[in-house]
């Protein structure tokens, strides 16, 4: 079924409501059939990091997970946009030396951790800034692991026409079942190609890894490592605090999430066989979150009293005292409260 009714989450300030963000979601099977579609899900949209667990493929199926001995914790990796904590700067200089490589290599760029709580702690710690600290740095070491493994250059690997960047497009557009030769490109926060997509085949994406049935067994088989890897490892693909850890940890093969920039949500639903995208057009991530939380209760994927505090979660003044709340508009979902 489909829906004219946007996507809206409403945030309030006592008793007025003070934003709405609004946006579209579609959820799809593999049949490229509309469980549920909210919005415009026909315009194109850019992933970002979204659709990380389905860059993390070729890792797998290429051998080169096996060949570098690489665990749950890297292959979670692979699919992150971590926080930066020292486990996962640790991780990735350990993963880089395990393949002969190192932080040199990376052609993401560094910045500081983006949470206040563990940018102070970086701060303090006077440690130096490099690209390991990046939250797409476990993305990048898998496109070198995938290099390495293939006899392929390291160099220039984020460039469009690298085999890496290519076989990233050539499963996205197998997945998404679109042709991506006229889709809208860009340059993503990390370097690499992003295109537009719209957010039905970007679901459907989704939907294909969720139940990858239809796929050749040697991918199928992937995709199914990789969600197992990012239920058992949460903290990898995103750190404390974060939404996709409490999401991936709590729903153990039942659902795997990942958030991308600008008001973005992906979700795989392998027990359901159905895959979620979902886009907040001014790209607020605080609504992207209460949405994807929203729609997984109205899938039934969380029970009643599970994670309220995901779908209404108080907006806190500097002093800590909660002021109002954010949540799913009733001209969306028909309520405003869990």
């Amino acid at each position: 079924m489909s829906s004219d009714k946007p996507v809206v989450i409403e945030v309030t300030r006592g008793n007025m409501i003070e934003s709405r963000h609004v946006g579209a979601a579609a959820v799809m099977k593999i049949d490229g059939s509309a469980v549920e579609a909210w919005g415009d899900i026909d315009s194109p949209v850019m992933a970002r990091s979204a659709i990380k667990p389905l860059q993390a493929i070729p890792l797998v199926e290429s051998g080169a997970a096996d060949r570098f001995g690489l665990t749950d914790m890297h292959l979670s990796l692979a699919c992150a946009s971590h926080n930066g904590e020292p486990r996962h700067v640790e991780a990735v200089r350990a993963w880089l030396g395990a393949i002969g490589l190192g932080e040199s290599d990376l052609e993401c760029g560094a910045h500081a951790p983006t949470r206040l709580p563990i940018f102070e702690d970086f701060v303090r710690s006077g440690a130096p800034l490099t690209a390991a600290f990046n939250n797409c740095s476990g993305k990048h070491t898998g496109f070198l692991t995938t290099a390495m493994h293939k006899g392929e250059p390291t160099r220039g690997y984020i460039r469009r026409d690298h085999p890496v960047q290519q076989r990233l497009l050539g499963i996205y557009e197998q997945l998404a079942q679109c042709d991506l030769t006229r889709a809208p490109l860009g340059i993503d926060g990390c370097g690499i190609p992003t295109v537009g997509v719209p957010l039905r085949h970007m679901a459907l994406a989704m939907a294909n890894l969720a139940n990858p049935a239809r796929l050749p067994e040697v991918r199928a088989k992937a995709i199914r490592r990789i969600r197992a890897a990012m239920n058992a490892e949460p903290f990898y693909m995103a750190g404390t605090g974060r939404f996709c850890t409490r999401i991936n940890g709590a729903l153990k093969d039942v659902a795997q999430v990942k958030t991308g920039a600008e008001g973005v949500y992906c979700g795989m639903l392998p027990t359901l066989g159905l895959g979620v995208a979902l886009k907040i057009w001014d790209g607020n991530g605080r609504a992207a979150e209460v949405a994807l939380a929203a729609i997984l209760r109205h899938l039934g994927v969380l029970a009643d009293m599970q994670f309220d505090a995901a779908i209404t979660p108080p907006v806190l003044n500097v002093a800590g005292l909660t002021v109002g709340d954010i949540r799913p508009a009733a001209s969306w979902l028909g309520a405003t409260a869990p």
